[in-house]
């Protein structure tokens, strides 16, 4: 398709900003980004959408429009949202290197956008395949449809075998025809997981082709383009087509990275619906972290417990769950990653289908999220899901998987705590995981967990200590080093968390820190001379560790 088709269609709401002697060119894709180097991702003639969150100065401009120009790129719309306008930099330069130029209103989505290029470009290129596009599309966006409509096209119309799967193998959707033929198994799926994973890291464009149990197999990224590579592998979902690609015609492999664009669309619109349930997992963690009156958190989790446990008529147990993933440089919080690896793992992995996630909440913070999961209550002969989750079993199928996505610079650990039948419970509960996930932290492997019944029992009491020995022992340890932080702003105590979460690693923390190691020597070197302890040894780690935990 043409440039000049998308301008004339008005409900895209675009406006052109220069370039109006190049809209014949061809529109062959569409690409989101917001990365200042989009080069990986470019093949040449697509549409480019940005919301300019690159743009931070004028001189943004000029590298940001060259790199399109020499990909290949058909031309840019850029949004109104972030800026309020676009930047006049922004139009200088690509007038300089004859790159049509457009704006896009504010209320009109990238979605939109995406899903009438990919339908149209679709259309034109796969002949009379196009038929295809525009039902699954149609079906998509009708009530009902979904992945499952979709797949059941690409087997009645293509005679395709697909399964849509999440990073952990966990099977999202497949053909519900009655002559799909067998399903696929969970270790299968795990092992497709996993190998799209690995090939993902080297940053090659799909599809991945690999050959598992004498079946030759595709995996299509269903992937969030414009972000770092780490932030979004973990938590794309894929396309497994049970074929070999490298023996398609172009059209029907246009097809398929359309029918992919189509699933992201659907991927955006079920991610949206978490957004209550992340807020309430955020709200509930603030009130444990900050001490709140049990009866306040009570009152919030009684809000939550029926967006969570729709139709529960009495409050469940609760149990908390800490992930933490930490890259090797740590240029990329691990915080969002965390997140999207929680909701996806405290899903029963022998459940097809998104929906179970609708009983998870899980907030970030930092590199860290933490995972609300309610339990039903136990019936009268005790049997119930509130003994919860364990740790070995979070693990079992998403272990390999995952270890592949990490590669060799990323590290996931997991802490589970006990299931706890009160707002009373929650600190102690959330203090007992974040230990767990610190024992699991000291092991060696890229995915690792514990669980509560691994722990020593000071941690289990140490949320029950009376408050005038923890104001005491606290200040003990740690008044000096406040003390020297406020007079010489020196962080000895974020220096000192840093430290201990490193597990002692002059490396790693020194990373985190973005210090020099004589730098952090120094500082450490400090603490021990206020405080007369050593960090050497595990008896002094401990103290410190416990004044930290309970101040």
């Amino acid at each position: 398709m043409r440039l000049r088709v998308l301008l004339d269609t008005h409900s895209l709401g675009l406006r052109l900003l220069g370039g109006e002697d190049e809209l014949d060119r061809t529109v062959r894709g569409v690409m989101t980004t917001d990365l200042r180097d989009p080069s990986r991702y470019l093949s040449g003639g697509e549409l480019v959408l940005t919301g300019l969150a690159w743009h931070r100065e004028p001189a943004d401009s000029e590298p940001f429009v060259r790199i399109l120009a020499a990909a290949g790129v058909a031309g840019l719309a850029a949004g109104e949202a972030e800026l309020g306008s676009v930047p006049d930099d922004l139009i200088e330069a690509c007038a300089r290197h004859r790159l049509p130029l457009f704006s896009v209103v504010e209320d009109v989505s990238f979605a939109s956008i995406t899903e009438h290029v990919v339908r149209q470009v679709s259309s034109e290129r796969a002949g009379d395949l196009a038929a295809v596009v525009d039902r699954h599309r149609r079906l998509m966006t009708s009530a009902g449809g979904g992945p499952e409509v979709v797949l059941d096209l690409l087997g009645s119309d293509l005679d395709l075998r697909a399964w849509v799967l999440s990073p952990t193998g966990r099977q999202i959707a497949g053909s519900t025809l009655a002559d799909a033929g067998p399903e696929l198994s969970g270790e299968l799926a795990a092992r497709l997981a996993g190998e799209h994973l690995a090939a993902a890291r080297t940053g090659r464009r799909g599809p991945h082709r690999v050959t598992l149990g004498g079946s030759t197999f595709s995996l299509f990224p269903i992937r969030q383009e414009g972000r770092d590579l780490r932030q979004t592998v973990l938590s794309d979902w894929l396309l497994a087509v049970e074929a070999d690609a490298g023996e398609w015609p172009a059209e029907r492999l246009d097809l398929l990275h359309g029918v992919t664009q189509l699933i992201a669309v659907e991927r955006d619109r079920r991610d949206a619906a978490r957004t209550v349930r992340r807020r309430l997992a955020q709200e509930v963690l603030e009130l444990v972290q900050a001490g709140a009156p049990p009866a306040e958190i009570a009152a919030r989790l009684r809000v939550a417990a029926p967006v969570l446990l729709p139709g529960l008529g009495t409050a469940p147990h609760w149990q908390l769950v800490v992930a933490r993933v930490e890259w090797e440089d740590g240029d990329v919080p691990g915080g969002p990653v965390a997140q999207s690896l929680l909701e996806e793992m405290l899903v029963d992995p022998g459940v097809a289908g998104p929906e179970p996630s609708d009983r998870i909440a899980v907030a970030h913070t930092g590199d860290e999220a933490v995972a609300l999961v309610p339990l039903p209550v136990p019936d009268e002969s005790g049997d119930s899901a509130a003994t919860g989750l364990h740790a070995a079993e979070l693990l079992r199928l998403v272990q390999e998987p995952l270890s592949r996505g990490l590669d060799d610079d990323g590290r996931l650990t997991v802490g589970v705590s006990a299931a706890v039948h009160s707002a009373e419970g929650l600190r102690g509960a959330l203090e007992e995981a974040r230990h767990a996930r610190r024992v699991a932290a000291a092991r060696n492997g890229r995915v690792c967990a514990a669980g509560h019944e691994e722990l020593a029992s000071h941690v289990l009491l140490l949320p029950f200590v009376p408050d005038d020995v923890r104001r005491a022992f606290t200040a003990r340890l740690l008044d000096p080093l406040r003390e020297y932080d406020r007079k010489h702003r020196a962080e000895l105590i974020p220096t000192l968390e840093a430290f201990l979460d490193c597990d002692g690693s002059w490396t790693r923390c020194a990373t985190r820190l973005h210090l020099h190691v004589n730098t952090l020597r120094y500082r450490v070197g400090r603490i021990e001379q206020l405080t007369g302890r050593d960090l050497a040894r595990l008896e002094d780690k401990l103290d410190f560790f416990l004044a930290l935990r309970m101040s």
